[in-house]
């Protein structure tokens, strides 16, 4: 039992075999910590929660914002193009977008109409244009006969351009 109070006690033979164990012992600990490195890294709810907030501190905008001004220049690239079914394409995807950054902002409610009646006067200060720019969607989607001109997509695009400004979702 003195081996116990004093390692240099233990026989030789066990003494090697115990060293081979602590080794083995720490590469696997260390093997299991790398692992659940990865798996936190992998998970949504470690990035949600401390990267996005890390990373909205560090550039000075909501997060994604990259993704959005990317997604944008899309959008505003199909006026471009001379065709009015790209030109309903463009409307309807920033119409998509609109919900995608109220609902990330924090507006649970149901459908892009509902959300936008919900925003403060702080938040979204051109409400009764959006509310004319979604007549507009609205047109597009429920009439397929609906003619749409390349200044009224300006137009159009133009109030979605200020909405994501307000909303600080464009730089």
């Amino acid at each position: 039992m003195s081996y116990i109070l004093s390692p240099e006690t233990i026989p030789s033979p066990y003494n090697n075999i115990l060293m081979v164990m602590e080794w083995l012992f720490l590469f696997i600990s260390v093997a299991f910590l790398i692992c659940i490195f990865l798996v936190l890294l992998k998970t949504k709810r470690l990035r949600f929660r401390y990267f996005e907030d890390f990373e909205e501190f560090t550039k000075f905008r909501p997060y994604e914002a990259d993704k959005i001004a990317k997604n944008w220049k899309k959008i505003i690239k199909k006026m471009d193009s001379g065709l009015e079914s790209e030109y309903k394409l463009a409307i309807i995807e920033a119409d998509v977008m609109l919900d995608e950054v109220l609902r990330r902002i924090g507006h649970t409610e149901e459908g892009v109409e509902a959300k936008i009646n919900a925003t403060t006067s702080s938040e979204l200060k051109n409400v009764e244009e959006m509310k004319q720019a979604r007549k507009v969607r609205n047109d597009i989607v429920y009439d397929p006969d609906y003619h749409l001109t390349l200044e009224k997509t300006r137009e159009t695009l133009k109030v979605y351009e200020e909405t994501f400004r307000n909303l600080n979702a464009l730089a």
